[in-house]
């Protein structure tokens, strides 16, 4: 099924890491229903489609719609992604619908310890459960396409290939028609592309991450502890290897890295779909706001050359927060950067280079 190019933004922070929201300003954060009525709205969808985006991709996190343990639908909440995707669509964007964490999957913690979705039956059974829902809500929607998981990280990426047949089928059982898409194993890995393979449906999207390597792109970044992290790298540059020790499950890539070898880094991507004839879109890339401007803006100008070139679509990690913002608002660490010194706190630099594609 061809389908135009997709450029587009995440909508994270908004029905998914609200965590981490609350983290950054916790003083005036209102709640969680509050904050997804007044975070993002018809203003910011205007915005994104004026710029020239066609789409947006929007994370959900389970527990934010579901009860835990029963996993009764919570109303209030899904009206609310009601109105969001209509809104979105009422502005001329398709919407991908990321089960950003599902039942005994969490990427985060997946950085440092294997998540149990891999081993256990009823934690599968209950991501289908969700999905089940969501799909049935919103297989009206042509405009809607669906995302079965982000950044499953299986030790073993053999296992995740058989577990996502698995929610596939129970999201296509309930969504016949809408586009779905499927990532890769560790974090959505380009690289394993090698062991992904293609389901017998002709209406999906194969989907990977960028933040290669992540040594650079996640230089200084206050969540990960390991000291390897925590070293100024330009772009491009040539790194020193770690020290014995490392704390991370995350890839510490070290060596001469360049536009070429970013390029390579996504090579597995493009060997599926020319063998297999089916689309691949890059669903997250982007740099940590506090890397030495000059070092961001070339690593972002580099890989959206490398995407365009390679025809690949995209959707850039992320529109408003969660320290890779285009926006940034209520973030104290981030408060004096020169990219957001403007009423809208939104870096028009960045933003003008990622819609041009």
């Amino acid at each position: 099924m061809k389908r135009e190019r997709l450029r587009g933004v995440n909508l994270g922070g908004w029905f998914s890491q609200v965590d981490c929201i609350q983290e950054k300003d916790p003083e005036v954060f209102p709640g969680i229903i509050r904050h997804v009525e007044t975070f993002l709205g018809t203003e910011d969808f205007k915005r994104i489609h004026d710029a020239g985006f066609n789409h947006v991709r929007l994370p959900v996190d389970y527990f934010n719609l579901f009860e835990e343990g029963s996993l009764n639908p919570k109303e209030e909440m899904f009206a609310l992604l009601d109105k969001a995707i209509k809104e979105i669509q009422a502005n001329d964007l398709d919407v991908i619908l990321d089960l950003h964490k599902c039942p005994g999957h969490d990427f985060h913690l997946g950085c440092s310890q294997e998540q149990p979705f891999f081993a256990s039956a009823d934690a599968r059974k209950d991501t289908a459960k969700v999905w089940a829902f969501m799909a049935e809500r919103y297989s009206g929607e042509s405009r809607v396409m669906m995302e079965l998981l982000n950044e499953p990280a299986a030790t073993d990426s053999l296992i995740w290939d058989k577990v996502k047949d698995e929610i596939f089928w129970a999201i296509r059982k309930h969504a016949p028609k809408n586009t779905i898409v499927v990532g890769s194993n560790k974090w959505n890995s380009a690289r394993e592309f090698k062991c992904l393979t293609p389901l017998d449906d002709d209406n999906a999207i194969y989907s990977f991450h960028t933040y290669t390597p992540v040594t650079f792109t996640h230089q200084g970044a206050a969540w990960i502890n390991d000291p390897f992290f925590h070293i100024e790298r330009p772009w491009p540059g040539n790194y020193a290897a770690p020290e014995e020790g490392g704390k991370t499950r995350l890839d510490v890539e070290y060596g001469l890295w360049d536009k070429a070898r970013l390029q390579a880094s996504i090579q597995n991507a493009l060997d599926f779909r020319a063998k297999y004839d089916l689309p691949v879109a890059c669903n997250e890339f982007g740099v940590y706001v506090q890397v030495k401007r000059e070092y961001q803006m070339a690593w972002m100008r580099d890989f959206m050359e490398i995407l365009r070139d390679a025809d690949v679509g995209y959707s850039y990690w992320n529109y408003k927060n969660l320290d890779f913002g285009l926006i940034s608002k209520g973030e104290s660490l981030h408060q004096n950067l020169k990219q957001y010194d403007n009423p809208e706190r939104l870096d028009y630099e960045l933003m003008d280079l990622l819609a041009k594609g």
